[in-house]
């Protein structure tokens, strides 16, 4: 017979954890160390001798002080069903079709995929409430929308896989997708230019502004000093981001000079503009031209065709599933891609109107 052998609690606790790992429990990296001590009432330096234990055997891999100890999962394991929280930059981003799209392609995959309770827009963009939404969201990975560089960078130093759709990733070591407008962009502001414009005018939310402007926004700016157009504030104007702030940009843009050209990002804005024109009695584009730098559905039904530019979402929707389904795997992934975009020719685009 061979002798009892009696566990310590740490190789207690150690092989509890063990069997947690094995059944999938936890994706992507464990809790911190209070919160284990707590959940199995047993002192830090306890559960600090028993993670040293997996970490030996290959299991987790340490981040750092104070950092949560990432889970290695074997090559070739299964995936593991993750709650994956999608953060949105405005109420509108939950109900665009490649949300809708996304959230339905990753519950196929297996997950569960739901809305966190506020977005980017009614946490002001700040980082500090951002971090308390998180803490508060009981979820084991996050696709953030077209977030600020301020809160990707955030997400950058926290333990949970972040996935960043559109928003300022450019540079920041986290997975990431979205449409490469910076070629489309330059074909419309030279279908302009072509047209005889020089008053262009870029408008886009702060968070392609700020802190300097975006790939899109610097490549209009490049190119119209390419084309000998003299750039400054007025083509790439500050706005408060509010209904309020929108409606005073375009009442000061059309006060004194007004732009012959808008290029507009986003359909809500573009529509919008739209409104504001039409009510002011000013005409498009006998007087002005538009450009929207995103298609939407409403277009279709437009005459005249409304000038824009399109995308294809399918590879944005798969680009974000494989990411998923390579972090449930255990699979560190921080590659970031981009899908092709292209300026559509509308009839909201007319030559420069006469002086």
């Amino acid at each position: 017979m061979h002798p009892l052998r009696m566990f310590s609690a740490a190789e207690q606790v150690a092989l509890h954890l063990r069997r947690e790992l094995a059944r999938g429990h936890w994706v992507g990296s464990l809790p911190g160390v209070g919160t284990l001590a707590g959940d199995l009432g047993v002192n830090r330096k306890t559960v600090e001798a028993a993670l040293r234990q997996l970490e030996e055997e290959g299991r987790l891999v340490g981040q750092g002080p104070g950092r949560k100890r990432r889970i290695v999962v074997p090559d070739g394991a299964a995936a593991r069903p993750m709650r994956i929280a999608m953060l949105e930059y405005d109420p509108m981003g939950r109900t665009e079709g490649y949300t809708v799209e996304l959230n339905h392609s990753l519950v196929a995959a297996g997950h569960t995929a739901f809305f966190a309770e506020k977005c980017l827009v009614e946490l002001g963009m700040d980082v500090a409430r951002v971090g308390r939404l998180v803490r508060q969201t009981e979820a084991d990975a996050w696709v953030i929308g077209a977030g600020s560089r301020e809160v990707l960078a955030w997400f950058c130093t926290q333990p949970m896989p972040a996935f960043a759709l559109f928003g300022r990733r450019e540079g920041l070591p986290i997975a990431g997708t979205g449409p490469d407008k910076v070629p489309a962009v330059i074909a419309a502001t030279r279908s302009l230019i072509r047209l005889g414009h020089r008053r262009i005018v870029l408008v886009v939310r702060r968070e392609r502004r700020l802190p300097e402007p975006g790939r899109a926004e610097r490549a209009f700016l490049e190119e119209l000093q390419a084309r000998g157009v003299p750039v400054g504030a007025f083509n790439l104007p500050d706005w408060e981001a509010t209904r309020a702030g929108f409606h005073e940009l375009l009442r000061s843009l059309f006060q004194v000079t007004p732009p012959t050209a808008l290029i507009i990002d986003e359909a809500p804005f573009f529509v919008a503009t739209q409104q504001f024109l039409a009510a002011r009695g000013i005409r498009v584009p006998q007087q002005v031209s538009l450009v929207c730098t995103d298609a939407d559905p409403t277009f279709e039904w437009c005459q005249p065709t409304i000038a824009h530019i399109r995308w294809d979402p399918a590879p944005v929707v798969r680009r974000v599933v494989r990411w998923a389904t390579n972090v449930s795997r255990g699979k560190k992934d921080l590659r970031q891609t981009v899908t092709p975009a292209e300026f559509v020719e509308g009839g909201t685009t007319g030559p420069v109107p006469r002086a």
